[in-house]
C-alpha cells in the first residue's frame, strides 16, 4: 500500500493552549515516524529523547495505569482521548513502581490539580520519560491503521529538524529484537498474606500489574511473586496451590525458558492461569504458534465472546502478538475458548481435563472495564479446591 505524503500541518497554537500552564512545557519538539512522517508539538515530560514501537490507546481514562503498566515497556503510547492529565494521579493506582513506556503522545496536556506531585507530568519527568502534546492523535491513529506498526521517536526539546528526527526514529531498535521481560521482572521473591489456611498462588512475574495481585488477595489468596527466571521446582513448590503466568512486554517467541516452564506446569496439573503474555506462553507450550498483529490491540473497549457460554464482555487489552488458533494441536488437550469480536483473533484457551485457563486480555481491569473479573473467581476457586 502506498501511503499519502506527509501532510502539511498548520502552525501550532501557543504552547499554553496545548500544555496547561500548571503542567508547564519544556520547549518545542517533534514526533517522528520511521516512514518519514513528522508531527510537531510541545514537549512536557522529561527533557530527553526516546523512541520505540508506536501504539495507539483509545481509552478515555487510565493514563496513569497505562504509564505504569510494564506491558508498555519499549513502546511510545499515543492517547487518542484529547485531554490527558485532567484528573491527576493517585499513587495507589500505579500498576508498578515506575513508568515503563518509552514516551507519551497527547493532543492536550491538562491538569485539574494544583498539587505537583499528583500530576502525570511529574511522574514522567521524575523517571526520564519524554512526552509531547499538540499532536493530531486521531490523524496519527489513522496513519498507523494504514501503515501498520512503526518505530517512532520523540526528539529532545529544541530539536525540530524533520530529517534529523526521522533519522533518529529509523535508528530505534526493532521491538521484536529486544528482551523487555528481563528489564521489568523482579530479581527477588516476595510474598503477600500470612493466613496458612488461604490458598497460595505463585505468580511468575513477566511484567506484573499490581491490580492482578489485588484481585487475587481480595479473593482470599496468598501470593508469592517470583522472577521470570524461577525454576519449575520453585514455581511448583509443595505449598503452591495454583500458578499465574503474568502479562508482560515483548514477543513470546524470544522466551524459550518460560515456554519450557509452562510445559512443566501443564504436566503437573495444578490450576494455571495465563494472562496476556502468559496466555501466549501457554499456547506455545501447548504446541501452537503466535504471530504479530498489524497494529496491535490497545484500549479498554474490545468485545470478547466466550465460546462455551456465549457471554460477551468488554475488555482492556495491550498486546502486539496473538495466538494462531488454527495451529493449536488437537492432541494438546487445549481448545480456543474466547474470540475477539472485532477481528476474530484468539482471546482465550481452556484445557479439556485440567484446571487451566488463559486469557489474552487484562481481566484485572485497571482502571476498567470490570466485566472479566470472574476469571479470578474461577481460578481461585480451583486453587482452593486443591489446597
Amino acid at each position: 500500500m502506498t501511503l499519502p505524503p506527509n501532510p502539511v500541518r498548520p502552525p501550532l497554537p501557543r504552547a499554553d493552549a496545548i500544555v496547561d500552564p500548571r503542567v508547564g512545557d519544556v520547549g518545542p519538539a517533534v514526533l517522528a515516524l520511521e516512514d518519514g512522517t513528522v508531527f510537531p508539538g510541545i514537549a512536557f515530560g522529561a527533557p530527553v529523547s526516546a523512541g520505540g514501537d508506536l501504539v495507539v490507546n483509545t481509552s478515555q481514562t487510565g493514563y496513569q495505569e497505562i504509564a505504569t503498566d510494564p506491558s508498555y515497556a519499549g513502546q511510545v503510547v499515543v492517547m487518542t482521548y484529547p485531554l490527558i492529565g485532567n484528573y491527576g494521579r493517585l499513587e495507589d493506582d500505579d500498576q508498578s513502581s515506575r513508568p515503563w513506556l518509552r514516551g507519551l503522545v497527547v493532543a492536550h496536556a491538562t491538569a485539574a490539580v494544583l498539587d505537583d506531585a499528583r500530576q502525570l507530568a511529574t511522574l514522567l519527568r521524575a523517571n526520564g520519560i519524554p512526552a509531547i502534546a499538540g499532536v493530531d492523535t486521531r490523524a496519527l491513529a489513522r496513519r498507523l491503521r494504514s501503515s501498520g506498526c512503526q518505530r517512532a521517536l520523540i526528539t529532545p526539546p529544541g530539536v525540530t529538524d524533520p530529517d534529523e528526527a526521522v533519522r533518529m526514529a529509523r535508528a530505534v531498535p526493532a521491538w521484536e529484537d529486544q528482551d523487555f521481560v528481563a528489564q521489568v521482572s523482579p530479581a527477588q521473591v516476595s510474598e503477600l498474606g500470612d493466613d496458612p489456611a488461604a490458598p497460595l498462588i505463585a505468580i511468575v512475574d513477566f511484567g506484573l500489574k499490581a491490580n492482578i495481585v489485588r484481585s487475587l488477595r481480595r479473593r482470599g489468596a496468598r501470593v508469592r511473586i517470583l522472577p521470570h527466571t524461577a525454576s519449575a521446582s520453585e514455581v511448583l513448590a509443595a505449598d503452591v496451590d495454583g500458578v499465574v503466568l503474568s502479562p508482560g512486554p515483548g514477543d513470546p517467541a524470544r522466551l524459550a525458558g518460560p515456554v519450557a516452564l509452562a510445559r512443566q506446569i501443564i504436566d503437573d496439573g495444578r490450576p494455571l492461569l495465563g494472562i496476556c503474555l502468559g496466555h501466549q506462553i501457554v499456547a506455545l507450550a501447548a504446541g501452537a504458534q503466535t504471530g504479530r498483529l498489524r497494529f496491535g490491540h490497545h484500549g479498554a473497549n474490545h468485545p470478547v465472546q466466550d465460546l462455551d457460554t456465549g457471554y460477551v464482555q468488554v475488555t482492556a487489552q495491550n498486546h502486539e502478538v496473538h495466538v494462531l488458533g488454527g495451529t493449536l494441536p488437537e492432541s494438546s488437550g487445549f481448545r480456543v475458548s474466547q474470540l475477539n469480536l472485532n477481528d476474530r483473533s484468539v482471546e482465550g484457551l481452556r484445557h479439556a481435563d485440567k484446571p487451566i485457563e488463559t486469557v489474552q486480555y487484562h481481566p484485572e481491569g485497571a482502571p476498567g472495564p470490570l466485566d472479566a473479573l470472574a476469571v479470578f473467581d474461577r481460578f481461585v476457586d480451583a486453587a482452593r479446591k486443591g489446597a
